[in-house]
């Protein structure tokens, strides 16, 4: 996982949402029926525009049975990855209850960050579940840990409902005529190794990058409120990178 934090260093609560978007994994953890026991599982993540999770699990898995009774659950996504010392990363919980969710955008979504996953939407045991956000706890490094309550966690989304609906058209549009740009966001922007790097999503914050195994996240130096302020902060990145 690679991200540009750029945006991101000036409080815990966008570090915390800038982890969860730029993350496609999590631990799980549920409490186990009848004895209560934490049950802890990996799962692969995406998010709605606002940084609320998303997962697609099957109803045959422990978790989900877990959930079924109790929908309280937490997810720990772990930024120390290449770090000497991992304790003096950032690592973010989220706690809240996760229910299924038949939105077709947030499906979407998900099938973007995971393209594999769309073959899993037609078993009938597998289903995409939202988590609705309680408060989340972060720890970022040594003394610095935060608790942050719901409404500051998440982006608010309101006014920005245009770029939602142009979110599709505008990452196939790059992907089918930009793909040149996207390899400068990532190679020149990001400072990566050049690859066949995709755009998997755009939300207010900044765009996700998918090349096989690699994921990475661009952010924006200021939010955008729709689809134009998206696509004129793609140009002004693209500029900025061949120079």
């Amino acid at each position: 996982m690679t991200k540009d934090t750029s945006a991101t260093e000036a409080s815990p609560e966008n570090l915390s949402r800038d982890l969860i978007r730029s993350s496609d994994r999590a631990v799980l953890s549920t409490a186990m029926t009848g004895d209560g026991w934490p049950y802890g599982s990996l799962v692969m993540t995406a998010c709605d525009h606002a940084a609320r999770p998303l997962l697609l699990i099957s109803d045959l898995a422990e978790h989900t049975k877990n959930l079924g009774h109790d929908t309280r659950a937490s997810l720990l996504f772990d930024g120390t990855a290449g770090l000497d010392s991992p304790l003096t990363g950032a690592r973010v919980t989220v706690m809240g209850r996760l229910t299924p969710t038949e939105d077709a955008a947030l499906t979407a979504r998900y099938v973007a960050r995971h393209p594999d996953a769309e073959m899993y939407f037609g078993f009938a045991d597998f289903r995409l579940f939202e988590m609705t956000v309680e408060r989340a706890h972060i720890v970022a490094g040594f003394g610095v840990i935060h608790w942050i309550p719901a409404p500051d966690l998440l982006f608010d989304t309101t006014g920005h409902e245009d770029l939602a609906a142009a979110e599709a058209d505008i990452v196939e549009h790059m992907n089918q005529d930009h793909a040149d740009a996207i390899q400068l966001y990532a190679t020149k922007l990001l400072g990566l190794d050049a690859g066949d790097w995709k755009m998997t999503g755009l939300d207010p914050e900044g765009t996700d990058l998918r090349d096989g195994g690699r994921i990475a996240r661009l952010n924006f130096e200021n939010p955008v409120g729709d689809a134009e302020a998206a696509r004129s902060i793609l140009v002004r990145m693209v500029k900025a990178a061949r120079q």
